[in-house]
C-alpha cells in the first residue's frame, strides 16, 4: 500500500479528506531521522499526543496501542515536515487548549487526568468537532481535535505494529478471494 492508497483509506474510513495530505503526498515525510526535533518535541506536545492517540486507540489484551505505534512521533514529523504554517498554528494551539480545557475541568494536565477523565475530555471534543462541522464553510480552518483523530487514525494504521499486530497481515497475498466467511472477533485485514 502506497501513501495515496493509505490516505485515502483513512479518509474514506473518517468519511472526508486528510487534512495536510496533499502537502504529505507530494513531499513525503522523513520518517527514518532517529532523533527527530519538531514542532512538538520543545514543548512536551509529543507526549501529549502521544497520550491523546492512546486515548482514542489504547491498548487491550488483544491489540497494541497508539504509544506502541509511536503515534506521538509520527505526529509530530507530521506537522513539522508536511502540515502548512496555518495547520501547524492550529494543531499547537489546539493541543494548548486541550490541556487548558483539562486543568478547567480536572485540575490537572490532560496527561495527568485518569482514563475515564481523557475519554470524557475527547467525547466533549468529539462533540465540539460535530457543531463546528455543521456550521463550517468551505475554506474555514479544521478544528484541531479532527487533526488530532486523523493524524492519530493514520499513524497507527500505517505502523508496523497497527498492520502486523492489530490486522491481519498477508506479506505475501495470495489469490484473491472476494468472498470469505468472517467469524466474529477476527482481525480485519490489513
Amino acid at each position: 500500500m502506497n501513501r495515496r492508497e493509505a490516505l485515502s483509506t483513512v479518509a474514506m474510513i473518517m468519511g472526508g479528506t486528510v487534512i495536510g495530505g496533499q502537502l504529505f503526498l507530494n513531499t513525503g515525510c522523513k520518517t527514518d531521522v532517529p532523533d527527530f526535533v519538531g514542532l512538538l518535541t520543545d514543548n512536551g506536545y509529543e507526549a501529549l499526543a502521544d497520550e491523546v492517540a492512546e486515548t482514542i486507540l489504547p491498548k487491550t489484551d488483544l491489540t497494541p496501542g497508539a504509544k506502541d505505534a509511536e503515534v506521538g512521533r509520527f505526529m509530530n514529523i507530521v506537522v513539522t515536515e508536511c502540515y502548512d504554517e496555518q495547520e501547524q498554528q492550529i494543531f499547537l494551539a489546539g493541543l494548548a487548549s486541550l490541556n487548558e480545557l483539562s486543568r478547567q475541568l480536572y485540575q490537572k494536565d490532560f496527561i495527568e487526568a485518569s482514563a475515564e477523565q481523557r475519554h470524557d475530555l475527547l467525547l466533549k471534543l468529539e462533540d465540539e468537532v460535530t457543531v463546528v462541522k455543521a456550521e463550517q464553510q468551505p475554506g474555514d480552518p479544521p478544528h484541531y481535535y479532527r487533526m488530532l483523530k486523523q493524524l492519530s487514525l493514520l499513524g497507527f494504521l500505517t505502523s508496523e505494529v497497527g498492520m502486523t499486530k492489530a490486522m491481519r497481515y498477508a506479506p505475501v497475498p495470495g489469490r484473491f478471494d472476494s468472498c470469505i466467511p468472517y467469524e466474529e472477533g477476527e482481525k480485519y485485514w490489513a
